[in-house]
């Protein structure tokens, strides 16, 4: 990820912009077994966070029930870990086999571009997913599922890491070799004014306010629950209780794997040079690219419908399709039915009470 190491001080060869020219071998790069663990790694990341994003995306193709409001986020969070997968992981797991960068200085700026753009969509989708359940939970809405929020809300999370990921590409700082020299990012260690600039922006607008947001209306959002949890609950509370559990299981699990990447990137800018080796380095940035792999977990394994779902896509339940098709009915709607009946019934036997009577 970040070193200030001399072996990793690599140089673009501007002759050839498909490769570059190699550090000497040393104190900078890992041991042949290192590449090897970091290879069967990043590999395992690689081909389990594509083909689990890729079944959460396969049921929301199948299963239209699945395409609801708060479910858009968490299919844009699909998206973008999986093309992480595909255009990001991939290239560092084929360095790793090679020991080095392949790709030269535009595939570096490529790699670091991706993968920055892909992780803060990730992030502003948690965040308006957080907003989301506070609003949701909060105030009482009268209307019925609203796409149009949710799907501006997907654009513009990719708007906003645009903004941020772009200028790099254009000179305000920029993407270079990190860690064991078999990936890119952001060049954490250039001792400039600009570049210090941008990694300070990055950090306050792309990780510090997005994080106060999610802990303002999770906290808000754990302090109303408190405050009601004596008071009977209907269903349709209850399911929502539910999801806020998962999106804040999500979030928790998002900022476990990338917190110590910003730590360990905050040290290697700001701290004493050589502060953070290429081993010290890896271990964060593996820990980030987990996510990917977590992330559809999480959805499948706490969230019913995409449960029960996925069982049925892959035959392994004697439901059929219909239960993700159509809406289950609820405690609550049986109870109102029963109370309806009781009520007709008493009025009928009233009415023919006073029918006797007045015979």
């Amino acid at each position: 990820m970040f070193s200030g190491q001399a072996g990793l001080n690599y140089s673009f060869n501007l002759s050839d912009d498909r490769e570059l020219v190699d550090a000497p071998a040393g104190r900078g790069k890992l041991s042949p077994t290192g590449f090897v663990v970091l290879s069967v790694v990043l590999g395992f990341i690689m081909t389990f966070g594509f083909l689990n994003n890729f079944i959460v995306l396969l049921l929301f193709c199948k299963f239209k029930k699945l395409r609801t409001p708060v479910n858009m986020l968490l299919l844009n969070i699909s998206v973008s870990d999986m093309l992480v997968c595909v255009f990001g992981t991939t290239l560092s797991f084929a360095s790793s086999i090679r020991g080095r960068w392949l790709l030269g200085r535009s595939g570096c700026s490529w790699y670091g571009f991706i993968n920055s753009c892909f992780g803060i969509v990730s992030l502003i989708s948690l965040v308006i997913l957080s907003y989301d359940r506070y609003s949701t939970l909060t105030v009482y809405n009268k209307g019925g599922p609203n796409y149009r929020k949710p799907l501006l809300a997907v654009g513009g999370s990719w708007l906003y890491s645009l903004i941020w990921t772009v200028p790099p590409l254009l000179g305000w700082s920029s993407y270079g070799i990190e860690g064991a020299g078999t990936s890119c990012s952001v060049s954490w260690t250039v001792q400039t004014v600009q570049s210090h600039a941008y990694i300070i922006c990055l950090f306050i607008f792309c990780l510090g306010i997005p994080v106060l947001v999610m802990f303002y209306c999770y906290g808000r959002l754990l302090l109303a629950v408190k405050q009601v949890g004596k008071i009977r609950r209907t269903a349709a509370r209850r399911r929502e209780y539910h999801i806020l559990f998962m999106v804040l299981t999500t979030a928790a699990c998002y900022l476990l794997c990338w917190m110590p990447y910003g730590v360990v990137a905050m040290m290697a800018t700001f701290g004493p040079p050589n502060i953070i080796s290429p081993v010290a380095s890896v271990v964060p940035s593996l820990l980030a690219k987990s996510s990917t792999v977590i992330n559809p977990l999480i959805y499948i394994l706490m969230n019913k419908q995409f449960y029960r779902c996925f069982l049925i896509l892959f035959h392994c339940d004697h439901w059929s399709a219909d239960n993700c098709h159509t809406s289950m009915p609820s405690k609550t709607t049986v109870i109102q039915l029963n109370l309806r009946r009781t009520l007709l019934s008493k009025i009928l036997l009233c009415y023919h009470g006073n029918s006797f009577n007045s015979n």
